[in-house]
């Protein structure tokens, strides 16, 4: 499939440009000419911007949204509505995977996201014997398939309950597996992702309450070059428990005792020392922040502006998946800031410099990395970008930065008008090309789930 493309306007890795002529073949973009006129047969359109990348979705979890927000009998936190997401997953067979996944992937696209990172847990049946084969990881490929998103999965190694090894609780007997049967499922989950054009795979060690150090060194020795990533330092409780069973915070001991490096992703990483923020910074490795669903658990804030200012890198990710829209995690992220710091544009970077600017760019560039696949307007990259609507009442008059500015502070998700993916259009007039039949067999699902 061969398109060609001009824009008014786009955003490429070495900044904004105008009237864009791009040639898309094979599901890359083959050809970026900049300053030319639209020719006969183009399609054309006023803006483009590169797609961002979701580097942290727990799919399944889509179906809870809505389903936690009762107050218990006592003070509520992540450790209650975990709870909630035992009970929950109990129920999700590899059919209903694919239906909620499905209606999360679209959705994401619908919301700018043009890659995710699957962070992929749910392995067994509900009462904890395995599949014949990677059923679960299976209906993710092929709900990436059927919506067309790109998609990095991460397989997640759960062994513990706890640090030092704790024997696990019965809700979590889904995801536990042995080392040996890790390894057979991650294999047989690669050959299943073979089957879309750019999948990436990975690896996840859950947590360092999951894992025992040794689990931790034979992971690192299987990951073959890819994206590694592990929840870590999320909270409170969490850093409490890792003191007490190694006299070091989760970070702290990570960095420490782990070749943690541009690979690897930390998520949330919430509860940090500013020592610890700035080996993390030092590392190369990406922090994942999710700020929709750190602010739903009550999670805390991370300390963005020290981790920046020491040459961090962050990226986004739909986490819990109860709200999915690219501009509105990137706006929490600024407004908690904001919030924590008691004042504006916190993480604009420099005097001057668009807020909304910063935050796609580093963005992109973060989860990019923490995806381990190239992202942007580029000769060679998949053609993966989306178009904004020009007469949104937010997006009057822009130009430049002032395109991101209006589309993350104001108009969110609603401005996004078209997504392509492998130069493909999976969206238009915002909406996703089969969202009418992924929505109503999702409803279908959920009916079934809850009665």
């Amino acid at each position: 499939m061969t398109a060609t493309l001009h824009f008014a306007e786009a955003l490429l890795p070495s900044g904004w440009a105008r009237d864009l002529r791009i040639e898309v073949a094979g599901g890359c973009f083959k050809r970026i000419e900049v300053g030319v006129p639209a020719q006969s047969g183009d399609a054309r359109h006023a803006v483009a911007l590169p797609g961002l990348p979701n580097l942290h979705s727990h799919a399944f979890q889509r179906g809870m949204a809505g389903l936690a927000e009762r107050r218990g009998a006592s003070s509520d936190s992540f450790w209650t509505w975990r709870e909630a997401m035992y009970r929950f997953v109990d129920r999700i067979g590899p059919d209903d995977l694919l239906a909620i996944a499905a209606m999360a992937y679209a959705e994401m696209l619908e919301g700018g996201f043009a890659r995710v990172g699957e962070f992929h847990y749910l392995h067994h049946a509900p009462d904890g014997s395995p599949y014949a084969g990677p059923a679960m990881a299976e209906a993710v490929v092929a709900a990436a398939a059927e919506t067309g998103i790109a998609l990095t999965l991460l397989p997640v190694f759960y062994a513990h309950s706890g640090f030092g090894g704790q024997r696990p609780g019965s809700g979590q007997r889904r995801f536990v597996c042995t080392l040996d049967q890790f390894t057979k499922l991650r294999d047989a989950s690669g050959t299943a992702l073979a089957a879309l054009p750019d999948g990436v795979l990975g690896l996840a060690p859950h947590s360092l309450r999951a894992v025992t150090p040794n689990e931790l060194s034979a992971l690192s020795a299987m990951d073959g070059g890819g994206p590694v990533h592990i929840h870590v330092a999320e909270q409170p409780a969490e850093v409490a428990d890792c003191l007490g069973w190694s006299g070091a915070r989760p970070v702290e001991w990570l960095l420490g005792n782990a070749a943690v490096d541009r690979r690897w992703c930390l998520i949330h990483a919430t509860h940090i020392t500013a020592q610890e923020s700035d080996a993390l910074a030092a590392s190369g490795a990406v922090a994942g922040l999710c700020p929709i669903t750190e602010a739903s658990l009550g999670d805390g804030l991370f300390p963005a502006p020290r981790f920046i200012a020491a040459g961090g890198r962050w990226g986004i990710g739909s986490d819990s998946n109860i709200k999915i829209d690219g501009p509105e995690e990137l706006r929490w992220l600024e407004y908690g800031q904001r919030l924590g710091e008691q004042a504006r544009n916190v993480l604009a970077g420099e005097p001057g410099a668009s807020t909304g600017g910063a935050l796609y760019r580093s963005a992109l560039q973060g989860g990019a990395q923490a995806l381990g696949a190239p992202m942007g307007l580029a000769k060679g990259n998949s053609a993966d970008f989306l178009t904004l609507d020009p007469d949104h009442p937010s997006l009057t008059g822009a130009s430049a930065d002032r395109w991101l500015d209006g589309l993350i502070f104001s108009a969110g998700r609603s401005a996004i008008d078209g997504v392509w993916r492998r130069g493909r259009q999976v969206v238009a007039g915002g909406r996703h090309r089969d969202r009418e039949a992924i929505a109503a067999r999702y409803r279908n699902v959920l009916a079934k789930l809850l009665a």
